[in-house]
């Protein structure tokens, strides 16, 4: 499993309301929702979003545990999000909900937003390649590429149950 997209940087402690602000949880239909993702920090993140991958500092998606806050970066066009750390009810929520996360200390200082970078799930590699730096995180187990495969847990499950 392969992404490519370009850099929207972040820095650390980026947390849920700031990904979704909560006046917007009351909102069932996620491509409105996405219309929001990110919106208190970077207004220009939904027309900027699409396709991009997010590299952000430590604690991504610290605060409230709401589920929504991975579900606007999904629907917000987002491919992937690495980050030095995240928090782990959010790091959880994305995997459950099929967006992939992956956790890597070295890529954040030496990457700029816009510099175009391609991630290897299964392998962990992560190569800049404006800049060929190569960088390996931890790849993702095998039972979470294969809800990730799937689009999210529950679509998972339904496959392996057949309802």
């Amino acid at each position: 499993m392969k992404f490519s997209g370009k850099i929207i940087k972040c820095g650390d402690n980026i947390n849920t309301d700031l990904i979704i602000p909560g006046k917007y949880l009351t909102l069932t239909d996620l491509q409105e929702m996405a219309k929001h993702a990110m919106e208190g920090i970077d207004p220009s993140f939904t027309r900027r979003g699409k396709d991009s991958i997010i590299v952000a500092g430590d604690n991504f998606g610290c605060g409230s545990s709401r589920e929504q806050a991975p579900l606007a970066l999904k629907y917000a066009g987002v491919k992937c999000v690495i980050a030095k750390s995240f928090a782990r009810i959010f790091y959880r929520n994305a995997i459950n909900i099929g967006l992939p996360v992956v956790e890597c200390e070295t890529i954040y200082d030496k990457v700029e937003e816009g510099d175009k970078i391609e991630v290897d799930l299964v392998s962990g590699s992560i190569t800049v390649l404006d800049k060929n730096i190569d960088v390996k995180a931890q790849p993702l187990p095998k039972f979470m590429l294969d809800i990730l495969r799937e689009g999210g847990l529950l679509n998972l499950l339904k496959k392996q149950t057949g309802k």
